[in-house]
């Protein structure tokens, strides 16, 4: 994967947190530049994961490990999606 070198301003007090030679420190550094993107819709979790050079899957684990759910919807909103899957698949409750 190419690498492009950016520079960003950041309250001294964090860059005790920034760890640069750590593999996995990176990915989730790097996968969590993206994260709002995907929370707004703009890009798909499968857009992300390749443009950081993974597997989709992986990267839905990688979320999942720092705390970030994959479906985001309430219960109701899950409950909803159900029914609809039921119907859909002629399935009765």
């Amino acid at each position: 994967m190419t690498t492009t070198r950016v520079e960003i301003d950041i309250p001294e007090k964090i860059t005790q947190y920034v760890v640069l030679n750590d593999e996995k420190a990176v990915k989730i550094r790097n996968a969590m530049v993206l994260y709002p993107y995907i929370k707004k819709g703009q890009i798909s979790h499968g857009k992300a994961a390749e443009l950081l050079g993974m597997y989709k899957l992986d990267l839905i684990r990688l979320y999942s490990e720092i705390g970030l759910d994959y479906i985001d919807m309430t219960k109701a909103e899950f409950q909803e999606e159900l029914m609809t899957v039921k119907k859909l698949t002629g399935e009765s409750s």
